[in-house]
């Protein structure tokens, strides 16, 4: 699990110990924590570090995701603080998302480049299983949820301008965040089944409402927010259980046809690099 805004650990876990996990592409947003949850081992990892550490721009999405692969994680929920473009999905919705657009700038999106280039596809960025998961969870704990809607993920830290909030609702997104890509787009590429559920904290300014989004007020809501993600979590995990060998989604294979650059002149330290990442895909394609 990574954890977002407000989210910095989850209480009622055991057996947990924080580690660091050193990875290739730079320092991750803090040490992973190691716990159980009724027997099931979990991984938790605050995106933004304990105590907030880092801005959306400033973390190393790359280093996040491949510290988790490194550690054997297979299965991975993002927990998010999000604004709503929908009357409907007022502050304290959680929505399962399972569409992004991705208006950030500034950050690192793959994993891959020059001496190895890979194409992966983006048409469905989430793992159903995981999101229906995700979904029951919710709705076993009797919170607001929603399935299903489209992510919007802009750069920040600012929060949108009136057009901007604007614009976006009329390309029918339903939310909009600052922390989901590249996220999903390196967890795809590193063929982890990845769902996200963002958890509604105020209108965005489009709202008559709620046309100057201040942060105390959707501290409030986050707060909140974070006591029932916890509550999520605890109904999720024992549903991940029994995990099939094999994504039926086709999520942990992706790369089987995104490796694109000939093994003749793929590059030997960017390979070292993706040990983790693309292991399995570059030991299928020696054999």
């Amino acid at each position: 699990m990574i954890g977002g805004s407000g989210l910095y650990e989850v209480p009622g876990l055991t057996n947990t110990r924080w580690e660091k996990v050193s990875s290739p592409f730079g320092e991750p947003s803090d040490a992973l924590l190691f716990a159980e949850l009724g027997g099931q081992p979990v991984v938790f990892l605050p995106r933004h570090g304990r105590g907030h550490k880092h801005s959306p721009t400033t973390i190393n999405y790359r280093a996040n995701i491949d510290a988790l692969k490194r550690v054997g994680v297979t299965d991975l929920l993002s927990l998010s603080a999000v604004g709503s473009f929908r009357e409907e999905l007022s502050p304290g919705t959680f929505v399962v998302v399972d569409q992004f657009i991705d208006r950030t700038i500034q950050r690192q999106k793959s994993f891959f480049g020059e001496g190895m280039v890979a194409h992966v596809s983006m048409a469905h960025p989430v793992c159903a299983r995981v999101g229906d998961a995700a979904y029951k969870a919710a709705q076993a704990y009797g919170l607001k949820v929603v399935r299903g809607g489209t992510y919007l993920a802009m750069e920040g830290p600012q929060f949108s301008s009136l057009a901007e909030s604007e614009l976006y609702r009329s390309w029918g997104c339903h939310v909009i965040g600052m922390t989901n890509m590249p996220e999903a787009k390196l967890a795809r590429e590193a063929e982890i089944c990845y769902a996200t559920v963002a958890m509604v904290t105020d209108y965005d300014c489009w709202h008559p409402d709620h046309d100057h989004v201040q942060v105390a007020d959707i501290i409030r809501v986050l707060l909140e927010n974070a006591r029932n993600a916890c509550e999520l979590v605890r109904e999720y995990v024992p549903l991940m259980k029994n995990r099939p060998a094999v994504c039926p989604h086709g999520c942990d294979r992706v790369l089987d046809t995104a490796l694109i650059t000939a093994p003749a002149v793929r590059d030997p330290a960017v390979l070292k690099m993706l040990d983790a990442v693309a292991g399995r895909a570059l030991a299928a394609q020696a054999k």
